[in-house]
């Protein structure tokens, strides 16, 4: 049974998801579909993906793409691309009081990088500074940073729909997030800029809108 929710005569969405899943991806991204929701939009598709070092996992997260050809009037658009971004930063960066700001423009720079031109985007980020005291205390301290990210793609000028920009932005948010710089795809992976790790706590699908 197939795990995509793409109304039957919904062509232009489904021709879009076919070009975005056959584009040529960077090579430390691994991602796999996962049952989409169904009470979001009349056609829906969704995934989960990795960002991977030497079998190491750096940043996780999760795409959730909707379309609805009439349009919606707070998406203020036809698609809306809902992602969750995780990762598990070194313990300096519990005093980084700046570090929603560097979330920001991961998404923001990663939505240029790759040309993919948006409206109506938004993100929440979140950071949770785990320690441990008494029996616990030699349990190393831990940051989580979680990224919620929305947006609107624009059309081409033809009225179609190029959703392979916006995929490799939401790739580029979890490298960022893994510590790993802007990467074309063909281009091998150069060591992370700050050591990070996928945090292994299971989401809900909370917050997505």
């Amino acid at each position: 049974m197939s795990v995509h929710r793409i109304r039957t005569g919904d062509d232009t969405f489904r021709a879009a998801i076919d070009a975005m899943t056959s584009a040529r991806q960077r090579p430390e991204f691994a991602w796999r579909t996962i049952p989409a929701p169904s009470r979001m939009a009349p056609s829906t598709w969704a995934c989960t993906g990795e960002i991977l070092v030497h079998d190491e996992e750096l940043a996780s997260g999760r795409l959730v793409i909707l379309h609805d050809p009439e349009g919606q009037e707070s998406w203020d658009g036809t698609s809306r691309m809902v992602a969750l971004v995780q990762a598990q930063l070194e313990p300096e960066f519990a005093i980084e009081s700046m570090l929603g700001d560097v979330a920001w423009s991961w998404v923001t720079e990663s939505l240029e990088l790759h040309g993919a031109d948006s409206r109506e985007l938004g993100c929440t980020a979140t950071r949770v500074v785990s320690q441990s005291y008494g029996a616990l205390a030699s349990r190393p301290s831990t940051v989580d940073v979680e990224m919620r990210v929305s947006w609107t793609p624009e059309p081409e000028e033809d009225g179609g729909l190029d959703l392979a920009p916006h995929f490799a932005a939401w790739t580029a948010m979890l490298a960022a997030a893994g510590g790993l710089p802007p990467a074309p795809p063909r281009i091998a992976p150069i060591a992370p800029t700050h050591h990070a790790r996928a945090p292994h706590a299971g989401q809900d699908d909370e917050g997505l809108r």
